[in-house]
């Protein structure tokens, strides 16, 4: 089938399923009667056609198809790519139309969204799911997208940036709408469409979402399938995704074995890999503003972030002072029996046979609630307390484990070299988020050039490096792996050059 066919038959299979769902429609509304529209009037989006919106899917059945979700790989890939050739040759000014779309929907049904989200997930905490999707307004879109130009007595030189085409992009069950949308609005402004493959445990409200996007767009910009997913994801689906020829770039946000599966493919991975960030709290800090600070990073959603803080390793000369300012800024300290308790109930062990002991996060208390936690350790918290807390020494598995809970060890150590020390063995050198609390500027930009970590914070919250209450972006791919750090537009661009010999000198 030609390029033109493709186009043609994208159209038709369009323009039936909106006659067919108009038709069973009760006959209220005058003005949404199907429109006969010529082949071009079609191919310019249909705008005199409405677009009956798609009901909000019950989570326990079968995913609706249309509007961006398809049976197949092949056809979301297909319907994708059919949408990109449009895209592209779109200007800044109505690429940026697509993403307005994208932040208008999160942040007016972000209530909405965020209740779908967590009820199929079952982890995080409904206002920060809710406020994660209001912060798509961090996220940088065609502002970000820029040409560079250089020029001398040999001519001038002109660097655009230019899109992959169709991106395939993973999705984690953490946090499944806000990373679309993020993506989204990245790759748009840069010119792609992109194939979603959602967390299995995350698709029912990423199907919804994404056609909610497609909708609007198509009704408003005139272009369908901007975005597209698949019906059943699975790891099957996700391989041919990763293979698929007409996936240009792959976009990888989850753990270490996802990352490595899409690696195996050949084609260029933006890998989104794991974090355990260590904090570090020495004697010239602020003990009430660090601890409310560790409270508010590592405790959103329940811990779930990957740039939330997970350890902290304090000098101890202000151990007790420190701890006396985290239960004023409201975390709730358990004792050693109930943190033991604690352990048993979130990890399980095993060993090598020469007495190496592994411990394994176990996931039902992944992403859970303070209470839920405290119930594990046998305590009984505060309702609204935004985090546990309570010492063990670094070799504890909560401080050598990623664990996305809302527990945080607190480790004593004897100086601020030491707490540097503990922090870089801690992060596993994934080079991904650590925080410092000090007002001494050595210590803070010894511990920098320590970690090389793709976020480092000094004196805020880890949400700071994202905009929230500081001067970062937002974007929920975080690459460390692969090196692109906190994605933009300009990560998912090709870079050409255009060379003018001995023309065009301004000098």
């Amino acid at each position: 089938m030609t390029s033109q066919e493709q186009v043609i038959a994208e159209i038709a299979r369009e323009v039936v399923a909106r006659l067919r769902a108009q038709m069973q429609q009760p006959a209220a509304k005058p003005q949404s009667a199907p429109v006969a529209a010529s082949t071009s009037t079609v191919q310019r989006g249909a705008r005199f056609i409405d677009v009956v919106p798609t009901a909000r899917p019950s989570l326990g059945n079968k995913s609706l198809l249309g509007h961006g979700v398809f049976a197949t790989v092949d056809e979301a890939a297909s319907a994708a790519q059919v949408a990109q050739r449009r895209v592209q040759e779109m200007s800044l000014e109505e690429r940026g139309r697509m993403i307005s779309i994208v932040r208008r929907i999160c942040i007016d049904q972000c209530n909405e969204l965020g209740k779908m989200e967590l009820d199929e997930t079952k982890v995080g905490r409904l206002d920060h799911k809710i406020q994660k999707l209001k912060n798509m307004r961090y996220v940088l879109g065609v502002e970000a997208m820029r040409s560079d130009a250089r020029s001398d007595k040999s001519g001038l030189l002109v660097i655009e940036r230019a899109p992959w085409g169709v991106i395939g992009m993973v999705l984690p069950v953490t946090h499944s709408v806000p990373t679309m949308a993020a993506n989204a609005i990245n790759i748009l402004a840069a010119g792609n469409t992109a194939l979603f493959a959602p967390h299995p445990s995350g698709k029912r409200v990423a199907q919804y979402a994404l056609q909610l996007f497609n909708r609007e767009i198509e009704r408003e910009c005139g272009v369908a399938n901007v975005l597209t997913t698949i019906a059943e994801p699975s790891i099957e689906a996700a391989a041919e995704i990763f293979q698929h020829p007409k996936v240009a770039l792959l976009c990888v946000t989850g753990g270490p074995m996802v990352v490595q599966a899409a690696s195996k493919y050949g084609k260029r991975v933006i890998a989104a890999g794991p974090g355990n960030p260590p904090v570090v709290v020495d004697e010239t800090a602020d003990l009430d503003a660090a601890a409310k600070a560790i409270l508010e990073g590592g405790g959103f959603d329940n811990g779930l972030l990957c740039i939330g803080e997970k350890e902290v390793f304090v000098v101890a000369s202000v151990m007790k002072p420190f701890m006396d300012a985290m239960r004023r800024a409201g975390g709730f300290e358990l004792d050693k029996a109930a943190i033991e308790r604690l352990t048993k109930a979130a990890f399980t062990f095993d060993g090598d046979g020469g007495g190496c002991v592994r411990a394994h996060v176990r996931k039902e208390l992944v992403g859970k609630d303070v209470s839920v936690l405290a119930a594990a350790a046998g305590v009984t918290a505060p309702a609204g307390t935004p985090m546990l807390f309570g010492e063990t020494n670094e070799d504890h598995p909560f401080v050598v484990e990623e664990q996305m809970m809302p527990f945080i060890p607190i480790v004593a150590v004897k100086d601020v070299d030491a707490g540097i020390a503990a922090s870089v063995k801690a992060e596993h050198g994934y080079r991904h988020t650590a925080v410092i609390h000090s007002r001494n500027v050595d210590n803070v930009t010894r511990m920098a050039k320590a970690m090389n970590t793709t976020i480092f914070v000094s004196n805020a919250s880890s949400l700071a490096s994202l905009g929230f209450g500081g001067p970062g972006y937002l974007s929920h791919s975080i690459a460390t792996p692969t090196g692109e750090g906190i994605t933009t537009p300009l990560t998912f661009t090709r870079e050409r050059q255009l060379t003018i010999g001995n023309a065009l000198r301004i000098i």
